[in-house]
């Protein structure tokens, strides 16, 4: 198949196709007698998997890690466990920044006042107050 063909059917952009070629995650197609890629399904099946890890959010170090142990499995699952373990701490790190993030912007928005009219916009007042330095809503301690 073409790599327009490959791209409809895993969703993937060429761009990111030709990427992942050139980093060494998607093997090599075959070349037609005009220059042409010619994809297989096993490299449709590969770039399924790698775009199923990047869902996941698996930095593409990981990736090609997770596709060297499906070309070579590993005694034990170790590896590969402790790969899934990472990725997973890096994720509860980053849901406790986006939960800090979320305080943040909450108090933030909660220095508008309704009354437009009669005041200026409190949420500009106070970024304005974080850029000069001075202390704002959303990063007063406690």
């Amino acid at each position: 198949m073409k790599i327009s063909e490959l791209a409809g059917a895993t969703g993937v952009d060429i761009e990111t196709i030709r990427y992942y070629e050139k980093a060494g995650l998607l093997a090599a197609p075959a070349r037609q007698a005009n220059g042409y890629r010619s994809y297989e399904r096993a490299q449709l099946e590969q770039l399924a998997f790698i775009r199923h890890c990047r869902a996941l959010d698996m930095p593409l170090a990981d990736v090609k890690r997770l596709l060297g142990a499906l070309a070579s499995p590993p005694q034990h699952c170790a590896q590969v466990d402790a790969l899934v373990g990472e990725q997973l701490t890096r994720v509860r790190a980053r849901l406790q920044s986006l939960l800090a993030l979320e305080q943040q912007l909450t108090a933030l928005q909660a220095s508008c006042d309704a009354d437009h009219a009669a005041h200026g916009c409190g949420i500009l007042e106070e970024l304005v107050a974080a850029a000069q330095g001075e202390a704002c809503a959303c990063h007063r301690p406690g």
